[in-house]
């Protein structure tokens, strides 16, 4: 598994990945994002966007069905990035308790207030964060 910075991979892989799915915002991804390559597929995305200087918000983590048992790793590896970029907390808006599960598993820890971004998603879900050491 590797993570590549989407606005530097090939415009017809990205397209072709995007093709597969509507969950994900090519155009916020392609500003900030990163894509999730398996083998020599992207199968997942996510954007790693800045709110304060060392405040962090997970937000589109996608990734396709059959990569799916891969999530667990993929997360480790995005609060890896999340220390080089010095983040001190990175936070994650969950909208399935599977992913509460693992949140939970990963030392996340579950919110009483939503971070305040400006989203046009609805409140529904979970928010979590993890101290980045």
């Amino acid at each position: 598994m590797r993570l590549l910075i989407a606005s530097e991979v090939a415009e017809d892989r990205i397209t072709e990945f995007l093709s597969t799915t509507d969950q994900v915002d090519q155009k916020s991804l392609l500003q900030g994002g990163y894509v999730v390559e398996i083998g020599d597929e992207i199968k997942g995305c996510f954007v790693l966007s800045t709110v304060e200087d060392d405040i962090f918000w997970l937000k589109q983590l996608y990734i396709s069905k059959e990569a799916a048992q891969s999530l667990p790793v993929l997360l480790e590896m995005i609060i890896v990035l999340a220390k080089t970029k010095k983040a001190k907390k990175v936070y994650v808006h969950s909208h399935q308790p599977v992913v509460d599960i693992l949140l939970g598993a990963l030392q996340f820890h579950p919110q009483k207030e939503a971070l305040n971004v400006n989203s046009t998603r609805p409140k529904q879900g979970n928010w979590w964060a993890y101290e980045v050491s």
